[in-house]
């Protein structure tokens, strides 16, 4: 069973929060993830499936080039749904509190300057 923390973003600017949250991922190996951009992509699990189609995607977020081995762990494989949120991280073992805790500071770090606001939920 794998631990998810689902995140609900209340904007404006939403899709400038989630890729925020997309950026912040790329250098979290201990998780995959899924959002509403990428869940509206026509067929995402084909597209992703392909390292530089992902690594094209992750680019411009991550300001560098996305290792080939994090491209096919980054997406969410898992058939989990999105549901009200907006965005989440699966753990791929479960995390600790220090993480979680470490996880909601980089949130709060990075979407203090958009000026929306968030809810992280973590499930099992």
């Amino acid at each position: 069973m794998t631990t998810t923390s689902f995140v609900k973003i209340y904007g404006p600017p939403v899709l400038k929060a989630i890729k925020v949250l997309e950026k912040i991922s790329v250098n979290m190996p201990e998780v995959c993830i899924m959002d509403t951009v990428i869940a509206a992509t026509p067929d995402y699990n084909m597209a992703f499936g392909d390292p530089d189609y992902t690594m094209n995607y992750f680019m411009p977020i991550s300001a560098a080039e996305i290792e080939v081995e994090r491209c096919s762990t980054i997406i969410s494989k898992s058939g989990e749904r999105l549901g009200e949120y907006d965005f989440f991280f699966e753990w791929f073992t479960k995390p600790s509190m220090e993480q979680l805790n470490g996880l909601i500071e980089k949130i709060d770090e990075a979407i203090e300057p958009l000026g929306c606001r968030y809810t992280i939920t973590t499930k099992k």
